[in-house]
């Protein structure tokens, strides 16, 4: 979906419809950040299979992760039109090129609040989760080379 609208958006805008660029932007911005939070539960799961092995059942699980997944990408793009549509609209990077119209968001505080700030918290978790999980592989891979050389006297 992210790339779609993308690869679609420099197109739409030269159409020079407000509401048609409102929509693009808010799709492009809606799917990057279900593309992040997509990210993030995958670091949930690769922690559920790797640290919390065992005895680990989730009832409805796939469908918390859509919900989650879906959902709290929603929730920010919903949070950014109440607050005024109008964060979102059409920009030129360059006067001098007519084909660089990008329907994005306009508003540089909601950009750094809701992508850079979003990802960044993203980022983060996906970096716990990452340690915790090469952590107790190395426990694991220690507990066992103990074991063998134990076994070996």
């Amino acid at each position: 979906m992210l790339n779609m609208v993308f690869l679609t958006n420099s197109w739409l805008s030269s159409f020079k419809q407000p509401g048609l660029c409102i929509t693009m932007a808010m799709l492009l911005h809606y799917s990057l950040l279900a593309a992040f939070t997509w990210m993030c539960l995958e670091s949930v799961h690769f922690y559920l299979a790797f640290v919390k092995v065992f005895n680990v059942y989730v009832p409805k699980y796939i469908l918390k992760c859509c919900i989650a997944g879906w959902g709290i990408p929603a929730i920010v793009i919903t949070l950014v039109l109440i607050i005024n549509k109008d964060f979102y609209g059409n920009g030129s990077h360059s006067e001098s090129n007519p084909y660089s119209n990008f329907c994005w968001i306009q508003d540089n505080v909601v950009f750094y609040i809701s992508v850079v700030a979003y990802f960044f918290f993203i980022f983060l978790a996906n970096t716990a989760m990452f340690v915790t999980v090469l952590l107790q592989i190395h426990s694991v891979k220690t507990r066992t080379q103990k074991r063998s050389s134990f076994c070996k006297q």
